[in-house]
């Protein structure tokens, strides 16, 4: 063949490309009930801060919510902040004495305009709804030890006073280490074993053993996701000093379990969207993660727990801002994104010279994506300088994901600080 006229990569890629109107089109996400068949949903975003990804998970899910009968959203979110907004959004009111949501590093993960956008739309579509029939919004993650604690103990309160007192026994281990669990995972190295491991994994068993008690499913819902988030983080903190790929893994696993746990307890019809980093919702088992690391994912947990019945779609872009830290911690910057090197995925896709666009990877993926390349990921923290080492992985993209969503060039979300006052939003999203 004549290296003239032979098709570049970018052009195969653009052959197959759907195109997309821009994000706030109302046909935005029709594209995407080409995935609505599956019972979960797996949205990512290559950054936690870049507005396109939050404002094209909601329109995708506000179309799986209203069209094919979504009712449950799980967000990479800590179980108990996620609660509140939940409590919110299926109109059940805020608990007395609870803190604040998501108000640690890096509170404009979720506290973004963007996200305040949606959670305002649920509220109002779940209003004229039966509880039943109401979608709910739930978290996956497990690092709020000490609120995750407090909420069990809380609910045995009112519903078990004799069992709230045990559950303080047996959390009064972990509870000198709430606050700041990794220095628990520190002493327990140090100590040999998991000397606070016993508590967490009875109280667990002994809630689960109790369905529904009291009378109140979605209470004691809660109170058993807040139970196992204590019992998984008390072995997470303990692995991140045994080993990051332990800890790594058992963060996932916690995710499914608490994914399975909401599919389990909302009926065999119920169908779940969740919202996550690219890195946790494509198959690890395609990315130097997995092949190198021994790293495993939710969305290689999800593809060997549901087939497919779980679609991945990875989102991706070029240049742009984004919201990040420069370290663990650190504060808010709004940081230029450099544009994507050379050989990444993410060059393939700008030379095709759309802006926005969805592949569509179950059947004929461009062949292009099935070659392994580079893929940028994100966090919140973002380095430029060190951006091939600290950003980039070795992955076959075909193979990662069933969808992937591309826009060019990309914004940095909008803090919810940029937007109200102090005051007006100590009591999101409640008192705003």
């Amino acid at each position: 063949m004549d290296l003239l006229t032979e098709t570049k990569p970018s052009d195969t890629i653009a052959a197959a490309a759907i195109r997309l109107p821009e994000v706030d089109d109302p046909g935005f996400a029709e594209a995407f009930d080409r995935f609505a068949d599956a019972r979960v949903v797996l949205l990512g975003e290559a950054s936690h801060g870049t507005s396109e990804f939050y404002r094209a998970r909601a329109a995708i899910t506000r179309r799986l919510v209203e069209q094919h009968g979504f009712t449950i959203v799980a967000l990479e979110a800590d179980w108990p902040d996620a609660a509140q907004l939940d409590r919110f959004v299926r109109h059940r009111g805020r608990r007395k004495g609870e803190e604040l949501a998501f108000q640690r590093f890096p509170s404009w993960m979720w506290r973004n305009a963007e996200f305040d956008g949606f959670i305002r739309w649920l509220h109002e579509h779940n209003r004229p709804l039966a509880d039943g029939a109401q979608a709910g919004l739930y978290g996956l993650d497990l690092y709020n030890l000490h609120d995750s604690m407090q909420a069990v103990i809380d609910f045995l309160e009112e519903k078990e006073p004799a069992l709230a007192e045990e559950a303080r026994q047996r959390y009064s281990c972990l509870a000198p280490f709430s606050r700041d669990p990794a220095r628990y995972g520190a002493v327990a190295m140090s100590a040999g074993y998991a000397f606070c491991a016993d508590g967490a994994v009875a109280m667990l068993r002994e809630l689960l053993e109790q369905q529904c008690l009291g009378g109140d499913c979605d209470e004691w819902l809660d109170a058993a996701a807040n139970a196992r988030l204590v019992k998984n983080a008390e072995a997470y903190y303990r692995a991140m000093f045994e080993g990051a790929d332990d800890s790594w893994n058992r963060r996932d696993t916690h995710m499914l379990e608490t994914l399975c746990q909401l599919l389990d307890a909302k009926g065999p019809d119920a169908k779940a969207v969740v919202w996550a980093h690219n890195s946790h919702i494509g198959d690890a088992r395609a990315t130097g993660m997995g092949r190198t690391r021994g790293e495993l994912n939710l969305g290689q947990l999800a593809k060997e727990r549901f087939g497919d019945q779980a679609r991945l779609v990875g989102f991706g872009t070029h240049s742009g801002t984004v919201a990040a830290a420069e370290d663990w911690d650190g504060p808010l910057r709004i940081k230029q994104v450099r544009p994507s090197r050379a050989d990444s995925y993410e060059r393939l896709c700008h030379d095709t010279g759309l802006p926005r666009f969805l592949l569509d990877l179950r059947e004929d993926a461009p062949a292009p994506l099935e070659e392994e390349r580079l893929e940028r990921y994100i966090g919140v923290i973002y380095r430029p300088e060190t951006e091939r080492w600290s950003h980039y992985v070795e992955s076959v993209l075909a193979e990662q994901f069933d969808g992937w969503v591309w826009f060019d060039e990309t914004r940095a979300v909008t803090p919810l600080s940029d937007v109200h006052g102090a005051g007006e939003a100590e009591m999101w999203p409640f008192g705003v």
